[in-house]
């Protein structure tokens, strides 16, 4: 099933209204977003680096999907896809 192509703005405001990232700081053109645990959670936080380009490749998506912790890359483009046009 074919998604995208997603922006890196479209990438971090699905990611951040989700409530799950915060978005941490901006190094250059890439928005780092960072994900803390709860306290009763085994394990790491999580610092996730998202180009904000025009059009993120797929490749770096997938790279994207792996660090953010998803484990169906189809499910998480399908998930950016619902919420990126409602979250404008």
């Amino acid at each position: 099933m074919a998604h995208g192509p997603f922006s890196g703005k479209e990438i971090v405001k699905v990611m951040v209204n989700s409530g799950i990232y915060e978005w941490d700081r901006t190094n250059g053109d890439h928005a780092i977003l960072r994900w803390e645990p709860p306290a009763d959670h085994d394990s790491d936080a999580r610092t996730v680096p998202v180009p904000l380009h025009d059009e993120v490749d797929m490749g770096t998506l997938r790279s994207i999907a792996e660090q953010a912790g998803a484990k169906d890359f189809e499910e998480f483009c399908a998930w950016i896809e619902r919420n990126s046009y409602s979250s404008d």
